[in-house]
């Protein structure tokens, strides 16, 4: 156990310099093969979609990572589908869990993928692939194998979970970006919505620097031979609260409560959370479109609810108001009115006297939507966005 510590630790600090998943794995492989012996590995992470998947493999070489596959067919869709948290087996290719009528199994039976562990890889929860290790040999790999695995899946999982968020950010980013930067008006939009992605993410990659890093290093070197079985166990309980680190580092790198609970329910939660307690402040969400800003393609209604954040730090912050309202409404048949009022006196630092709601503009414009402010008895913030499009794209 002591040995297979050093190990893990030694994942982690691999992974802390790769920025792609491919990369990633291949870094991690020699370390993998010191724990737990593989004729192949590969992880499996699902799609937004839910409906397909993508395999990363090393080593080894298959049809399952040539092209997306769908879950339903995944010789691992019960992990997939939620329905287990692990699988183990002692010849897949006698195994009809693995290989069932119209299973994309044939890299099992082309190469003899006779023993098998498949873990699942957790985030917030939420299964977002597996880690699937194979041999050739049949009834090879045991019980405390599959705690081996269980423990990689645990370590791995945060970051390609970070990895894979990162990689759907920047081709979103970039799709936005050609787009918009068709129109020589939004090219310094374009420029400005890049700047702030990369500071998002140094500040990821400075958190797992300076942060994770560092602790994995610290026990790193911790590590002696002759420890004592409670220094063992000492050391294993600070390397889980390194884990639980790395999931709070993901946790604030997405709007998470968005994605489950929706616009309204983030908005409110993110209000509660900004430090409005004791002011005074009171916030009124108002949606007269029946929820229509949740079924908008996922960048438009992630761009909508960083307006509003900004927005509302502005008000809790400089404003000195006692409300503030959040209202949804249709401007006629074809657009999406969203209003960020409050009844005070906004008045941000010199520093910031720009920056807050050139931020909000870059924003609605890089979404093809208005952005309009207006100051009397109070402050309102007006977003216009053309609608009938942005719905049909998501249907």
């Amino acid at each position: 156990m002591q040995s297979d510590l050093a190990y893990y630790l030694r994942i982690s600090n691999h992974l802390a310099g790769e920025l792609d998943i491919r990369s990633a794995l291949r870094a991690v492989k020699d370390e993998i093969d010191r724990i737990i012996t593989v004729d192949h590995l590969d992880i499996c992470l699902i799609d937004r979609d839910k409906f397909c998947c993508t395999t990363y493999e090393v080593g080894l070489r298959t049809s399952w990572s040539a092209t997306r596959s769908v879950v339903a067919t995944s010789p691992i869709r019960d992990i997939l589908t939620g329905s287990s948290d692990a699988m183990m087996t002692g010849d897949a290719l006698s195994d009809d869990r693995y290989v069932f009528p119209g299973s994309n199994s044939e890299p099992i039976q082309r190469h003899h993928l006779r023993s098998r562990i498949n873990v699942a890889m957790k985030v917030l929860g939420q299964t977002i692939g597996a880690l699937n290790c194979s041999v050739r040999r049949p009834d090879y790999y045991s019980s405390a194998n599959l705690e081996q695995v269980r423990t990689l899946a645990d370590i791995l999982a945060p970051y390609f979970f970070a990895l894979r968020q990162g990689e759907a950010a920047r081709k979103e980013a970039i799709k936005r970006a050609r787009i918009e930067a068709q129109e020589e008006g939004l090219r310094e939009g374009a420029m400005r919505l890049t700047t702030m992605l990369e500071r998002e993410r140094q500040r990821i990659g400075m958190d797992l620097h300076d942060q994770t890093l560092a602790d994995m290093t610290r026990l790193a070197r911790e590590l002696k031979p002759g420890l004592s079985q409670k220094r063992t166990e000492k050391l294993q309980s600070e390397f889980q609260a390194c884990i639980q680190d790395l999931r709070q580092i993901i946790d604030t790198s997405i709007p998470s409560i968005l994605e489950l609970f929706g616009f309204e329910e983030a908005v409110t939660a993110h209000f509660e959370q900004a430090g409005s307690d004791g002011s005074g402040l009171r916030l009124t969400v108002s949606d007269a479109t029946g929820g229509t800003v949740d079924r908008l393609p996922e960048a438009i209604r992630t761009t909508l609810f960083r307006i509003c954040q900004e927005a509302l730090n502005n008000t809790i912050r400089h404003s000195g108001a006692r409300q503030v309202r959040i209202d949804l409404l249709f401007d006629g048949p074809e657009m999406l009115e969203l209003t960020i009022s409050d009844d005070g006196r906004f008045r941000p630092p010199a520093e910031r006297r720009s920056g807050g709601l050139a931020h909000m503009r870059t924003r609605a414009r890089l979404i093809g939507a208005r952005f309009g402010i207006s100051k009397h008895n109070g402050t309102m913030i007006t977003i216009q966005l053309p609608l009938p499009e942005m719905i049909e794209s998501n249907l």
